[in-house]
């Protein structure tokens, strides 16, 4: 997410109320989470094991709960909770905004675009033309849909991810400020869920289809014309390149990428990245050839066994 205007390193402290490392009129832009950081952005940390992977980021502003040293041309902001804090710049730039209309006089409607009764259309929505909205679909703050879009009844963009912290008191859920972009020209099943990003976006590319009862996780990048097929669950932070074919009932874990043209057979369950341009099968997911060639040899092996 980025800031309305580029703001100095003390102003964000004074927000937090947090003791910064750094010159105190250090740019700061936007925050984001750390698979999507840039050059502006303040990143979060709160356990050794990842101080490195933050501090060695793209991001220029860290926010650390523990004094470490500096990297050259970055900044620190030190803070007992990061998590915590890390939310509260958040919602201090961007904060629920409760709607009062089933479409919000703030969102942008392209011509020709039909929007069927009981859709609702959040604040700051953008959708383009020719666009197909159907009944009961939700449509939450921020989203930006291209032209030529085909959402069917159910479906719900935009929805907070699936990002907690685990505290004596319970689940501390991260708040969302990221949002969902559909590109043109893609097609979307009933019941499905696209969550939006933590604090980027999580975008469905150009001339993607999907089927029905899908579900996106925040971050996720899915490439142009892809097909997808129903009950696929795809975690956050996951990078599905161009012209993927998911068939149902694949599950694919976070952060991994989806080479270019790859064929998910269905029930494949995916544990790390896959290779461009060929087919795969199984849990955890293999080269279909090469496992089917494992099971043909098992089945010779178990056949002799039994005939001895």
């Amino acid at each position: 997410m980025k800031f309305p205007q580029t703001y100095q390193l003390k102003d964000i402290a004074s927000i937090i109320d947090a003791k910064f490392i750094g010159d105190e009129n250090f740019p700061v832009e936007g925050i984001n989470e750390i698979h999507r950081v840039e050059a502006g952005d303040i990143v979060f940390v709160d356990h050794p094991k990842y101080y490195d992977k933050a501090l060695q980021s793209n991001a220029t502003i860290v926010l650390i709960n523990k004094e470490v040293n500096c990297p050259e041309g970055k900044a620190l902001l030190i803070s007992d909770d990061p998590f915590r804090d890390f939310v509260k710049i958040g919602q201090h730039f961007m904060a629920f905004e409760a709607a009062t209309k089933q479409i919000s006089d703030s969102a942008e409607i392209g011509e020709g675009t039909i929007i069927q009764p009981g859709a609702f259309i959040g604040n700051h929505v953008k959708i383009g033309k020719n666009c197909v909205i159907h009944s009961n679909v939700s449509i939450n703050d921020y989203a930006i849909i291209g032209d030529n879009v085909i959402i069917r009844s159910g479906t719900v963009l935009g929805a907070d991810a699936f990002y907690y912290k685990n505290r004596e008191t319970g689940f501390d859920r991260l708040k969302s400020v990221g949002n969902v972009i559909i590109e043109n020209n893609v097609e979307i099943g009933a019941n499905c869920t696209i969550d939006r990003g933590v604090s980027a976006s999580t975008i469905i590319g150009e001339g993607t289809i999907m089927d029905n009862l899908i579900q996106i996780g925040h971050d996720t990048i899915i490439g142009k014309k892809c097909l997808i097929a129903s009950q696929v669950g795809i975690a956050g932070c996951v990078n599905v390149e161009d012209e993927v074919s998911i068939w149902g009932q694949v599950g694919i874990t976070s952060g991994v990428t989806i080479g270019t043209k790859a064929v998910l057979l269905a029930q494949a369950g995916v544990s790390k990245s896959l290779e461009s341009g060929k087919t795969y099968f199984g849990y955890p997911a293999e080269e279909a050839r090469a496992l089917y060639k494992k099971m043909a040899v098992t089945e010779i092996m178990v056949r002799d066994y039994k005939r001895k």
